[in-house]
């Protein structure tokens, strides 16, 4: 996979995910379109199951961090499974709406964006993350502030007129909170007025490198995918400052089409319910610093819609 690199913010943060909004409005066209002749059917039954993940870092090593899942979901469901690449975040949530994949992992908007046009999109599940330098045990984590120790950015305010990184316009911790909780609660303006530059890196292991590597000054970041870059060893916790974090925020919601079969769903579901009972699924959970995975509904995610999203 091809590095990302920055992308320069437009002169509104919110125009943006008014873009992405719009082509999801477009995707709900087209999967309305595409549903209408299939009325008749009481549920779907599809040969094969498609699966694919928003893009972390996690993205260029699927093939062996999902493996373990995969076997078993195959296992499960009698299905072949085949991995969607993603390209952004909003690319998973059209797939989904267009019916060109079945099953997958969203972050929190961009599940209630997806959601709010296509309600046949459901949740299932989540993880419960261990305990982890910065990331708390449960199914909760927090969008983070960070810059490089030793660098004049140690207090929020010394950051006014910095470079900043976003991670993409659909990322909850990356864009959302920091447009709809930071900006107007702790340094009371846009953040295009508070810092001289926002970017969109398109990845919390790439903003945290920038980081590290002085490319930015600033960035969120969520804790868990923070703590994932620790993890890979290019960089360790003692080089940064934490200069704010926000309140829990629900874990990525895994999904699934509604319209599949119950049968289906059901077996989607109990394999990640069920994964800690598993080898396979204990390696797969210990790849992504989880003890097991919990029900999650709907209504776990209204605190995303309290902060702006509809």
């Amino acid at each position: 996979m091809q590095a990302r690199t920055a992308r320069p913010a437009p002169a509104r943060p919110t125009t943006r995910r008014r873009l992405l909004t719009n082509a999801l409005a477009i995707a709900g066209i087209a999967a309305a379109t595409l549903a209408a002749p299939a009325l008749a059917q009481s549920c779907e039954d599809p040969k094969v199951l498609k699966f694919s993940i928003i893009p972390t870092q996690e993205t260029i090593r699927e093939l062996t961090l999902y493996k373990p899942v995969v076997d078993l979901l195959s296992k499960n469901t009698g299905k072949k499974i085949e991995f969607y690449m993603p390209t952004s975040y909003a690319s998973v949530v059209e797939a989904l709406m267009g019916k060109w994949i079945d099953v997958a992992v969203l972050g929190p908007e961009s599940y209630v964006l997806a959601h709010g046009k296509d309600p046949t999109i459901e949740v299932f599940a989540t993880y419960f993350k261990k305990k982890d330098g910065v990331q708390e045990a449960g199914p909760g984590y927090k969008s983070l502030l960070i810059s490089k120790k030793g660098s004049k950015f140690t207090t929020i305010d010394s950051t006014k007129g910095s470079v900043m990184l976003l991670v993409d316009p659909a990322s909850t911790s990356g864009a959302l909170i920091p447009e709809a909780v930071f900006a107007p609660k702790v340094v009371k303006m846009p953040l295009k007025q508070f810092y001289s530059k926002v970017a969109f890196s398109g990845g919390h292991d790439l903003s945290t490198l920038a980081v590290a590597d002085g490319k930015a000054d600033v960035a969120f970041v969520a804790s868990h995918r923070f703590m994932n870059t620790v993890g890979t060893g290019k960089v360790k916790l003692d080089d940064f400052n934490i200069l704010w974090s926000s309140p829990l925020i629900p874990q990525d919601p895994f999904v699934y089409r509604g319209t599949l079969c119950a049968p289906i769903k059901e077996a989607i579901a109990k394999t990640f319910l069920t994964l800690e009972t598993t080898p396979e699924g204990k390696a797969y959970l210990e790849n992504v610093g989880s003890e097991k995975f919990v029900k999650m509904t709907d209504k776990d995610y209204d605190i995303i819609r309290e902060a702006g999203v509809k």
